[in-house]
């Protein structure tokens, strides 16, 4: 295995325990690392990303679901609306600046992480 490709594992592990712990992972550590560890170009780092959230989030939410601790009912109704939202912003990805998007993904991490501080 070659330097880039135990980079690429280390992402894929990292991005796998933060997914498992916070339910989070594919794109709020993902993307800055191919961005910034393998110099992925934005564009194709978000849309990475997303390929990644599926696998991540299968193999969580058996583990979840088997400790029952999803809530199915608001589950399926926020995946009605994440599909749509997907849909949407996979069409306006590539219309975006890549300047443009660094700045909305960094104030959206930012303002998350603030919000998770002091409540």
């Amino acid at each position: 295995m070659d330097k880039k490709q135990f980079k690429i594992l280390g992402i894929g592990l990292a991005a796998g325990l933060v997914n498992g712990l916070f339910g989070s992972g594919g794109g709020t550590l993902v993307v800055p690392a191919l961005v910034f560890l393998l110099n992925v170009d934005d564009h194709k780092a978000h849309a990475t990303a997303i390929s990644i959230i599926l696998p991540l989030s299968i193999v969580s939410v058996l583990i979840y679901y088997r400790h029952n601790i999803v809530k199915l009912n608001i589950a399926f109704i926020v995946a009605l609306g994440g599909m749509l939202g997907s849909f949407l912003g996979a069409k306006l990805l590539n219309k975006v600046p890549v300047n443009i998007l660094r700045k909305i993904f960094g104030s959206f991490i930012i303002f998350a992480a603030i919000r998770m501080l002091i409540k």
